[in-house]
């Protein structure tokens, strides 16, 4: 602090422009100073403590970070002296008050004394042992802490929770889950995840908001509040997407940043919408929500030229199929957005038609699982009905489905509820009360309350005490349920996204070293032995090596086709061993591993993908793991 002297004389509210920070000052925000403004007010806020308990509110905090050029060091220091300051005054003027009270109070016993007598002598006054200084009643350090309201308050033992118990045996616990799925099947009533995909800006959110909207899953005044909302901050087109983007940061720039996830009902669906960014510093995010869907609803824009940003080499259309398809998605549905803005014409849906199908059967996609549909997100037309007057343009020469018809006919895929669990962890956050959250999605198994759970990597084991699956409360949770755990007898600095949860009876392996067989994608550098790569699984994502080509693969077949090839080139099919590495550049050298399992056991355990210079270029299947 010492080094900013000058920052003690500065009075923020005269040497600051207020106008400088809204929306309608003369000086206004880049994105890159909204980053560097929000990276700096958590660092602050992180160091001074919660607003409620600092003496500096966060609009002094972001005016200092303003008036610093965001710089941090400055913008703390003035924080930390001016919190000091604030604080001394505080001392101040808690003793002005104590003074006062005691002058009240001798008053008032002044006031209400008995006179004594002429010719008798009153009673002592009680001296404190050791001084000649009267209590006048009081004690001082008493006095003192109550008008700094720092009196201690008496604490009660606090008892420990007791774990929940479970309800069901093993044997018992897996008989209700299959009549529950069962069930699921004759009702037709059947629960299915689905992630939304495509190139930034393409409509996803807004379609998804307004389809929620249609579907009686918003309310009219939450919709009102949006709009009110995003027409105060200058982004009305961006109602829709509020009701997805809740984040204060996806708001202010208009894109969606992390996995926002809802749910919805259809005549014959649960679905469980994964809403993914679309924005390319965000696939990580985009592959930590693809993990979790059985289905993917594909949005492309329309726009003269929009599609083919979003379509050519570099755009993210291309991208989220092939990703999304590695994953193990199969099935897909293409909404094509805004034909609106190009007059409903039929040879641009169609051209748009023509374009994506032909990649989609070289993704993996088969014909009879695709489903093209044309719809407009901001009008609300053939999201679930096509025979109101806007349609009229779209009706004249489309008769097909609407979005809603094609999302009930989705076909959620086998559930292993007999394989051992597996939760690969995607969120953690603070729990209702005490304890810790994490959310993730079944791949195998059957997890109930009072469950005894193994956190991997790691020694940690904890206690289910609540699961959450569609919003409510259940006892139990079978495979493929994207579910939110509320976790009783674990620290949570020991959960980390990424982790695996299993039965200590049936761990997960951890991989350090495996070989797998990749599919490379369309790559401009080829990948050679030693090549660095980033390997995501789920939502983790790790650096590694590929230590060693082992040989190339027919890709209809199988057959080796060449051993130990020099490079891999696009299009092509190995197998690879691969090797984790560190990242640390201080401290000794500890690679951390990977629960993975061989894809012959676990097929969502079993995929990974490969990333290189924020490309993606491979993807494949776990053979086998050797440590």
């Amino acid at each position: 602090m010492s080094r900013h002297r000058d920052v003690r004389n500065i009075n923020l509210e005269d040497e600051l422009d207020d106008d400088a920070l809204s929306d309608g000052g003369e000086e206004e925000m880049t994105a890159e100073q909204q980053l560097q403004m929000n990276d700096a007010f958590e660092r602050i806020r992180d160091t001074l403590g919660e607003e409620g308990l600092s003496e500096i509110p966060d609009s002094e905090i972001k005016d200092a970070i303003w008036y610093y050029h965001f710089d941090i060091e400055q913008s703390l220091d003035w924080c930390l002296h001016e919190q000091e300051k604030r604080r001394a005054a505080k001392l101040r003027q808690a003793a002005r008050e104590r003074e006062k009270a005691q002058k009240r109070m001798e008053a008032a016993a002044s006031r209400t004394a008995s006179p004594i007598p002429k010719g008798k002598k009153g009673p002592k006054t009680p001296v404190r042992s050791g001084t000649a200084t009267p209590l006048r009643g009081l004690d001082q350090r008493a006095l003192d802490l109550s008008a700094l309201n720092l009196t201690e308050k008496e604490e009660k033992p606090q008892v420990p929770e007791e774990p929940p118990k479970v309800s069901f045996a093993r044997e018992k616990l897996l008989e209700e889950a299959k009549k529950a799925l069962d069930a699921e099947g004759s009702n037709n009533k059947k629960t299915v995840s689905l992630v939304v995909i495509g190139h930034v800006d393409a409509g996803k959110s807004t379609l998804m908001g307004r389809l929620l909207y249609e579907l009686g899953r918003l309310d009219e005044k939450t919709r009102v509040a949006n709009e009110r909302g995003s027409t105060k901050v200058g982004k009305s087109s961006f109602s829709w997407a509020w009701s997805l983007d809740g984040t204060t940061e996806e708001r202010e720039r208009g894109i969606t940043m992390d996995i926002a996830l809802q749910s919805m009902t259809t005549p014959h669906r649960h679905i469980t919408i994964l809403d993914a960014p679309g924005h390319k510093d965000f696939i990580p995010n985009m592959i930590s929500g693809a993990a979790q869907a059985d289905c993917a609803l594909l949005v492309v824009d329309a726009s003269t030229g929009e599609f083919e940003a979003g379509f050519n080499r570099g755009g993210q259309t291309r991208e989220h199929i092939v990703l999304v398809r590695s994953l193990g998605v199969s099935q897909v549905i293409i909404a094509v957005n805004k034909l609106d803005q190009v007059n409903w014409d039929k040879d641009r849906y169609d051209e748009i038609v023509d374009f994506i199908r032909p990649f989609l059967t070289q993704s993996g996609f088969q014909s009879s699982k695709t489903k093209f549909v044309p719809v407009s997100a901001m009008q609300g037309i053939n999201l679930t009905t096509r025979g109101d007057d806007a349609s009229k343009e779209l009706r004249s020469w489309y008769e097909g489905p609407s979005l809603v018809d094609y999302l009930d006919q989705l076909e959620p895929p086998t559930r292993d509820i007999y394989a051992p669990l597996r939760i690969p962890i995607s969120n953690v956050f603070k729990g209702q009360g005490a304890g810790v959250a994490v959310s993730g999605r079944l791949c195998g198994g059957v997890v109930q309350v009072g469950d005894r759970l193994s956190v991997l990597p790691g020694d940690e084991s904890a206690v289910v005490k609540t699961i959450e699956l569609e919003e409510e409360s259940v006892q139990w949770a079978a495979a493929g349920s994207n579910v939110t755990i509320y976790l009783t007898s674990i620290d949570p600095v020991h959960l980390n996204i990424g982790s695996v949860l299993c039965y200590p009876s049936e761990p997960v392996p951890l991989a350090t070293i495996f070989t797998a067989r990749i599919i490379v994608f369309d790559i401009q550098v080829p990948i050679t032995s030693g090549t660095s790569v980033e390997l995501f699984h789920h939502s983790r994502d790790v650096s590694a090596t590929i230590a060693s080509l082992i040989a190339t693969l027919d890709r209809t077949t199988g057959e080796i086709v060449k051993k130990k090839p020099r490079v891999l080139t696009k299009g092509s099919s190995a197998e690879v061993q691969i090797v984790l590495r560190t990242t640390s550049m201080s401290g000794p050298s500890v690679v951390r591993p990977v629960p993975l399992e061989p894809f012959s056991a676990n097929k969502d355990m079993g995929r990974i993908l490969l990333r290189r210079g924020g490309e993606t270029i491979g993807a494949g299947i776990v053979l086998e793991i050797f440590g």
